[in-house]
C-alpha cells in the first residue's frame, strides 16, 4: 500500500522562549568531564578501534622519546585482567613541581588537557602527540591508571581513577637507569569493547619500528603467552622491502633518500614491481597520514619530474613524445615517505593529513637530489624503472582508448541502468540499498522477497574478473564489473564522484560457503582498488546471512555461527532440534532471505572499513595476486574462521 502524506495541522503560535534561555543554561565541562561526556571527539569511538587508539597515544609519547633520541627500547603488554601496560627507557616524566599548575609535572600531564613539552620545541624538536592531549584522555577515560616514573636514582609512582589521582607523588624506591612505564584498564563505563586484538597491534608497532630505525619495539600478550619483538636498522627501506616481499620488483635495493632541513628529516624509500598498483604511504612524525598531505604532494612532483627529465635525456621519449604522466611513474610502485618536523600542521586529532606548505618544497627538493643522483650513478636500475613507465604509458593510452570505445559501445556514462539491475522506487541516495547477489538463483529470491521502496537487487553471474591481476582495459571489458560501475553510478578511480553515489548503501550478498568467500574477496578487492571513496564513506557492507535454522517444539531458531548454533542446542529443553544447513542464498524462499538476512529490524551488516591501508594492501595482495605459497598459508592460518575480517 502506497504511503499517505498526512494533512498537515494547522501551526500554533510558538512560545517565546529567550527568557527561559539565561547565562546559567549555559553548561561548562571541565577537561575531563568533556572528555568522559564526548570521548569519540579525542579518540574517534568507543569500540576496539578506540581502545586501541588508547594504547597508540600512550605509545607515541614512547616514540617521542625515542625520535628525542633518548629511547631505543618500548615494550607494550597485554595483562590478563585487559588492562595494559606501556615501559620505555627515555627520559620519565619530569616530576618537580609545575610553575603554572603548582602540580607535580607528573599529575599536571596525567590530568590536565593540552599539557606536555611538545609545544615549545625545546623538550621535543619532533612529536607525534601534537595536542598534549593523549596522556591525560588516557586516563581519564580509564577506570584507574598508574604512572612510574625512573628519574634521578628513585621510582615515582602516582595512581589515578577516572582521570582523578588517588594520592601525591610518592617514591617507592631507589632506580637503575631513567624510563616511563603507564598502566591503564579502559572504563566499562565508556567502552564497549576492550580486548585487544594483538595481530592489529602487531602491524602497528611493526610499522613504527620501521619509521624508528634503531628501536626495537616488543609486544607481549600475557593472555596467550606470545611475545613479538620488532627491530630494523634498514627503516624505511625495509619497510619498503617488506611491503615488497611477494611481488616480483623491477630492481632489487629500494632506492633511499634522506636529507635534513634546519630542524626537520626527511626519509624516503621507493622501489618498482610488475604489480599495476601504487602503494605509497606517507608518515608525518611517525603518524600515518592516510589522507597525505604536502609531503606527499612534494614527492610526487619530484618523481614524475626526474623521471621525465631523464627519460627525455637518455632518449628513452623522444622530444616530440608526451611526458610521462603522474600515473604513468606511479604505476607499480612502492614508496615510503616520512618526515620529522617541529612544527606539524595536521587536520584535527585523528592526523590524517600533513598541511605544513614548506614540506612540499623541503621533500621536492630532496627527492629531486636523491634520485636524479641515484638515476645517474645505477643506469642499469634506471633503465629498468623507466621502461616501466614507459610500458604504463603505452598501456595508459591503449586503455584509454578501449575505454573510449567500451563506454560508447556499453553507455556506462549515458544513464541508462542494466537491465539486470531490479531498482528501488527511492530516489534519495541515503535511503537506497543495493545488493550486489550472487548467483540468478538467489537473485530471484531478494528481487521477491525485498522492500521495494528502498532496496535494489544486482544479480551477479558467477566470479567477477581478479582486478588484482587485470590491466584497466581488460576490467573495463568485463561485463559484470561494467554492470557495478553503472549501477553505483559514481564512476572509478580519479573520475570517481561522491555526489553521484546512486545508494549509500552497498551491500554484498554471497553464499555462506568457499564460492561465496571468493567471490566476496573479488569484490572487496575491486572495490578497493577501483571505489575507494565508497569505502573511506562508510558506504559498503556485507550482508551475514545465517548459516543453520533450528527448529524445535520451542519454534525456530536462525543461526549465524557454528559457536551460536552450539550455544541454541545447549540451551535447548526440546526432545528433538531439527538443524538445517545453509550454503547457499538460493537454499532460502524470498520470505526467509527477508526475515535472516534483508530485513533491517532483524539482519546483520558487517561495514568494511580500512583501518590500517598498509596491512588491507597487503592482505589484498597476496589472496588475489599471482604468489601461492603466502596465500595457501594464510587460508591455512585463518580456515576456522568463516569471515575474514579485512
Amino acid at each position: 500500500m502506497p504511503d499517505i502524506e498526512e494533512p498537515r495541522k494547522p501551526k500554533t503560535p510558538r512560545k517565546n522562549i529567550g527568557a527561559e534561555y539565561n547565562a546559567e543554561d549555559i553548561q561548562v565541562l571541565g577537561g575531563r568531564e568533556a572528555v568522559r561526556r564526548r570521548p569519540g571527539m579525542y579518540i574517534g569511538s568507543t569500540d576496539q578501534r578506540g581502545l586501541h587508539h588508547m594504547l597508540y597515544e600512550i605509545v607515541y609519547n614512547s616514540i617521542d622519546e625515542a625520535m628525542a633520541g633518548s629511547c631505543d627500547h618500548i615494550t607494550v603488554i597485554l595483562r590478563k585482567d585487559n588492562s595494559a601496560t606501556v615501559i620505555d627507557n627515555g627520559r620519565g616524566i619530569p616530576v618537580d613541581i609545575h610553575p603554572t599548575t603548582k602540580l607535580s609535572a607528573l599529575e599536571t600531564v596525567m590530568t590536565v588537557l593540552h599539557a606536555g613539552a611538545k609545544f615549545g620545541g625545546k623538550s621535543y624538536t619532533v612529536s607525534g602527540g601534537l595536542h598534549g592531549v593523549g596522556a591525560s584522555v588516557v586516563n581519564a577515560l580509564s577506570e584507574w591508571t598508574t604512572v612510574d616514573v625512573k628519574r634521578n636514582g628513585k621510582v615515582y609512582h602516582q595512581e589515578y581513577e577516572r582521570g582523578l589521582p588517588k594520592g601525591p607523588v610518592k617514591v617507592i624506591g631507589d632506580a637503575d637507569g631513567t624510563g616511563t612505564a603507564t598502566t591503564f584498564l579502559a572504563d566499562s563505563q565508556i567502552f564497549t569493547e576492550y580486548t585487544y586484538n594483538f595481530e592489529t597491534l602487531c602491524e602497528r608497532f611493526r610499522e613504527m619500528a620501521y619509521l624508528n630505525k634503531g628501536v626495537e619495539i616488543s609486544i607481549i600478550d600475557e593472555i596467550r603467552d606470545r611475545t613479538k619483538t620488532f627491530y630494523f636498522e634498514g627503516g624505511v627501506a625495509s619497510f619498503v622491502r617488506h611491503l615488497n616481499r611477494n611481488r616480483e620488483v623491477r630492481h632489487t635495493l629500494p632506492i633511499y633518500i634522506t636529507k635534513a632541513v634546519n630542524s626537520t628529516s626527511i626519509e624516503v624509500a621507493l622501489q618498482y614491481n610488475d604489480s599495476f598498483t601504487e602503494n605509497v604511504f606517507s608518515f608525518a612524525n611517525c603518524v600515518n597520514t592516510i589522507d597525505g598531505g604536502t609531503h606527499l604532494t612534494g614527492f610526487r612532483s619530484a618523481l614524475t619530474r626526474v623521471l621525465n627529465d631523464y627519460a627525455k635525456k637518455n632518449k628513452f621519449i623522444k622530444e616530440e613524445d608526451s611526458n610521462l604522466t603522474g600515473e604513468d611513474v606511479r604505476e607499480g610502485l612502492t614508496a615510503i615517505v616520512s618526515v620529522k618536523l617541529a612544527e606539524p600542521q595536521f587536520e584535527g586529532q585523528t592526523k590524517g593529513k600533513l598541511g605544513n606548505i614548506e614540506m612540499k618544497s623541503n621533500v621536492e627538493s630532496a627527492v629531486n637530489e636523491g634520485l636524479s643522483l641515484y638515476l645517474e650513478e645505477h643506469p642499469d636500475d634506471a633503465k629498468k624503472i623507466i621502461e616501466k613507465c614507459v610500458t604504463s604509458a603505452r598501456a595508459r593510452e591503449a586503455a584509454r582508448k578501449a575505454r573510449d570505445l567500451i563506454i560508447r559501445k556499453s553507455g556506462l556514462e549515458s544513464g541508462t541502468l542494466p537491465g539486470i539491475l531490479a531498482d528501488c522506487s527511492e530516489r534519495d541516495p541515503e535511503q537506497c540499498e543495493l545488493y550486489l547477489v550472487e548467483g540468478p538463483s538467489a537473485g530471484g529470491s531478494a528481487k521477491e522477497g525485498r522492500n521495494r521502496r528502498f532496496q535494489a537487487i544486482l544479480p551477479l553471474r558467477g566470479k567477477i574478473l581478479n582486478v588484482e591481476k587485470a590491466a584497466f582495459d581488460k576490467m573495463l571489458a568485463n561485463a559484470e564489473i561494467r554492470t557495478i560501475i553503472t549501477a553505483i553510478g559514481a564512476g572509478i578511480d580519479d573520475d570517481f564522484a561522491p555526489e553521484r553515489i546512486r545508494y549509500h548503501k552497498v551491500i554484498l550478498m554471497s553464499d555462506a560457503d568457499v564460492d561465496g568467500a571468493h567471490i566476496r574477496t573479488l569484490l572487496l578487492t575491486f572495490f578497493y582498488r577501483h571505489m575507494r571513496n565508497l569505502i573511506d564513506a562508510g558506504y559498503l557492507y556485507i550482508a551475514q546471512p545465517p548459516l543453520y535454522r533450528i527448529k524445535s517444539s520451542e519454534g525456530v531458531k536462525w543461526v549465524y555461527t557454528e559457536q551460536e548454533k552450539d550455544d541454541v542446542l545447549k540451551a535447548s529443553t526440546a526432545r528433538k532440534n531439527e538443524i538445517q544447513r545453509y550454503k547457499g542464498l538460493g537454499e532460502m524462499s524470498a520470505e526467509q532471505l527477508w526475515e535472516t538476512t534483508m530485513d533491517p529490524a532483524n539482519r546483520t551488516l558487517l561495514s568494511v572499513s580500512i583501518e590500517d591501508a598498509v596491512k588491507a594492501d597487503e592482505t589484498f595482495h597476496m589472496l588475489m595476486g599471482d604468489e601461492v605459497p603466502p596465500r595457501k598459508s594464510f587460508i591455512q592460518t585463518h580456515a576456522k574462521y568463516a569471515t575474514l575480517d579485512i
